[in-house]
């Protein structure tokens, strides 16, 4: 396995680790946001019919040295990164991850924005987008995802919260 792919596996397993009870509970959103009704704590993906929306947010100290060196992600326990992958659907398979146009918008429960450009990173057969912003200690965060795949016009929404514990 070449570095580029054992570092892809290992964010693919720490954004995996993470599904777990400690992410938070669904919640309200930004005021005044429209959108999607949150997605239960610990649901990480969303089935569109042809295609399913992977997405997550994590703390960044969950990396490896590795991993965080290599997308240029401080590891903190004050800072969070959002993964989001889109998988076309193919028998047989686990799925051909596609490129689209992917946007992300991040508020706290009291609608603070959080800068969340997404940028995309492709490593052979994979492709998805991520993001790293600041966090405050048990700060409840909102995500939507929006989520477009190339070549499609149908536009996947989904929304979810996390909670980050720092120091």
């Amino acid at each position: 396995m070449n570095p580029k792919t054992a570092c892809l596996a290992l964010l693919a397993s720490a954004l995996l680790v993470a599904c777990g009870p400690r992410s938070g509970t669904p919640g309200p959103g930004p005021a005044g946001s429209a959108g999607p009704p949150a997605e239960a704590a610990g649901v990480a993906s969303k089935d569109f019919g042809d295609y399913v929306l992977h997405f997550n947010a994590i703390s960044t100290d969950q990396l490896t040295p590795e991993v965080a060196k290599t997308y240029e992600i401080v590891r903190s326990k004050n800072r969070a990164l959002l993964n989001v992958s889109i998988v076309r659907k193919v028998e047989g398979t686990t799925g051909q991850p596609v490129p689209g146009a992917v946007a992300a918008l991040v508020a706290n429960d009291t609608g603070q924005v959080k800068d969340s450009k997404l940028r995309e990173i492709r490593e052979g057969e994979a492709v998805y987008y991520i993001a790293d912003f600041a966090v405050s200690n048990g700060e409840t965060l909102v995500f939507t995802v929006d989520a477009t795949p190339i070549n499609e016009t149908s536009r996947f929404s989904v929304r979810f919260t996390r909670t980050f514990y720092g120091e």
